[in-house]
């Protein structure tokens, strides 16, 4: 065996069962405290409402695990099952190996394989989990309707963004890495321009606003913070799932204000007011340009270590591959990085949730700080998210901090 076929085998292992081990001390802790409701939430949040948030929180751990280990029998059919190898040699027979062709029918049929295996599994969240706690509004017909638009867009989009990052890899010589990073750093930022005007609005419809007062107090939290936005609109989340929501999204001159309609039917308008006061704390406070910017940082170090590996044999073939080329070095690598960046989690789950309090902080500033805890426990309520999360577990997962320091932290803001 060779050596890199050994570390990537445990650290396939280590992965899984710690995604595994995290998930079983999860639901252990869950269920430990699923008969009381913490009581800095006592009167505020009803027992059976805990509970159903526990038992939702158990049921889609449970399906996580499953998740975790067909993920893993999948990277192992892809790789060292021979799965890469195969689909390459089939696709040789009508196009010249490592050719541009070749290689956008290798990415393609690995992303349309990977979407199938997955396909079952998000039927039954959709349709089983989410279906059974009274969350999930979205028809099989729709369901269709979002997967057949998703893949003629991805389709649209990816094919022409896959063959300029080959031609960039066979053209510009060694310092490929950077010209596609370039490349790459580029197409987020334009999708992130034309995501609120072009793409969002295929899958969901936007209407302006229309609660006059709801709008004039958005209005002038917004000349306060200093945003200036083409529109404050309506999202018809409710067609899909009763969950609820609010955000920013955009760039420059296409920044706009999104609120879920199942939002606005739930909460206060100073409630509503004390939310997107968060939300404009991310934007004040530069957390999405940061974020971007950490993103940015990862996949340069990522691509450049591409650099590194992809004239390297050994890395294939010690992976199960002996097609060597530029669309299988990066199909391959990026299939088995995030075998190796597991334990990275907690540090990125860390800095969004060091966002999140820095946003809480801000909306306490410009709104009131009753108002957002007193939204985030309807949230919270409404959302099923569990109180009581195991900490290691959160550590590694939650991008928000749990529920209790955050409203603790904002009743001290308050008094």
């Amino acid at each position: 065996m060779h050596w890199f076929t050994a570390v990537f085998l445990a650290a396939l292992a280590l992965t899984t069962v710690g995604r595994l081990w995290l998930s079983r001390r999860n639901i252990r802790h869950v269920l430990a405290n699923r008969n009381a409701v913490p009581a800095e939430f006592e009167g505020r949040i009803a027992l059976a409402a805990h509970q159903k948030a526990a038992d939702y929180t158990i049921a889609k751990a449970r399906f996580g695990q499953m998740e975790t280990l067909a993920a893993a029998a999948a990277l192992l059919a892809f790789t060292l099952g021979g799965g890469l190898q195969f689909i390459s040699e089939a696709w040789e027979r009508m196009f010249e190996a490592d050719g541009y062709a070749h290689g956008i029918a290798l990415i393609a049929s690995v992303a349309l394989i990977s979407g199938l295996v997955d396909l079952p599994f998000a039927l039954y969240r959709t349709f089983v989990i989410e279906a059974r706690f009274g969350f999930n509004r979205t028809s099989l017909s729709l369901f269709v309707t979002d997967l057949a638009k998703l893949a003629v867009l991805s389709a649209l989009v990816g094919i022409p963004l896959v063959f300029l990052v080959l031609w960039l890899m066979a053209k510009m010589g060694e310092t490929w890495w950077l010209y596609v990073w370039l490349t790459w750093a580029a197409f987020n930022l334009l999708i992130a321009m034309i995501y609120p005007t072009l793409i969002a609005p295929l899958f969901n419809k936007f209407s302006p606003l229309e609660d006059a007062a709801l709008r004039s107090r958005i209005e002038s939290l917004l000349a306060k913070c200093g945003f200036r936005s083409r529109g404050l609109f309506v999202m018809d989340g409710s067609k899909r799932s009763s969950h609820g929501n609010a955000y920013f999204t955009g760039f420059g001159a296409a920044k706009r204000i999104v609120l879920f309609d199942t939002l606005i039917s739930r909460l206060a308008p100073t409630e509503i007011e004390a939310v997107l006061a968060h939300e404009l704390g991310h934007f004040s406070l530069r957390h999405v340009w940061k974020r971007m910017g950490l993103l940015f940082a990862a996949s340069l170090a990522f691509l450049w270590v591409l650099g590194l590996l992809i004239g390297r044999q050994w890395f294939f073939t010690a992976l199960g591959v002996h097609a060597q080329g530029t669309a299988m070095a990066l199909v391959l690598f990026f299939m088995v990085a995030p075998v190796f960046t597991f334990l990275l989690h907690p540090l990125a789950s860390l800095y969004s949730r060091l966002h999140e309090f820095e946003a809480d902080a801000y909306a306490a500033r410009v709104a009131d700080a009753r108002d957002l805890a007193r939204a985030l426990v309807k949230l919270y309520q409404d959302n099923a998210t569990t109180l009581t999360p195991d900490p290691l577990h959160s550590a590694f997962y939650d991008s928000h901090p749990p529920a209790l320091l955050r409203i603790a932290r904002l009743q001290t803001r308050h008094t």
